[in-house]
């Protein structure tokens, strides 16, 4: 191979990585929607923040543009972690990602959370609350 043309395969190949690095951008968690359904999309349709004991409880992390990382939900009730679910992302523009919360039991009554985070970093926040 000559010298000119290793310069050349090395400069696409910097391009190629360039472009791949480009496409799993930083993502950026636009809204939490907490509620009792979902759209097609993985959207919230029924937003609330009161559920009975049965409910399953959805709650969608809306992203804003393109980008990749890891989205997680950390699940709490008085205190102690329920569930911490994480899924590995990649999008192409705005999107929703969806997590819920269900017991064949049923729920305990009182006063829960939902921490989402991005990348390791809290991204936000939401209570409700379970009645009878």
């Amino acid at each position: 191979m000559t010298v000119g043309r290793g310069i050349k395969v090395y400069a696409v190949g910097l391009l190629l990585a360039a472009a791949i690095a480009c496409s799993r951008g930083p993502l950026r968690v636009d809204t939490i929607q907490l509620g009792r359904s979902l759209n097609p999309d993985n959207s919230v349709a029924s937003h609330c923040s009161t559920f009975k004991h049965n409910e399953t409880v959805y709650v969608a992390v809306l992203t804003a543009d393109k980008g990749a990382g890891t989205i997680g939900a950390k699940w709490s009730y008085a205190g102690r972690v329920i569930d911490e679910p994480k899924k590995e992302v990649s999008y192409r523009g705005a999107a929703a990602t969806e997590f819920h919360l269900q017991s064949a039991a049923g729920f305990p009554p009182g006063d829960y959370k939902v921490e989402i985070s991005l990348d390791g970093a809290p991204a936000g926040s939401r209570t409700f609350r379970v009645d009878q």
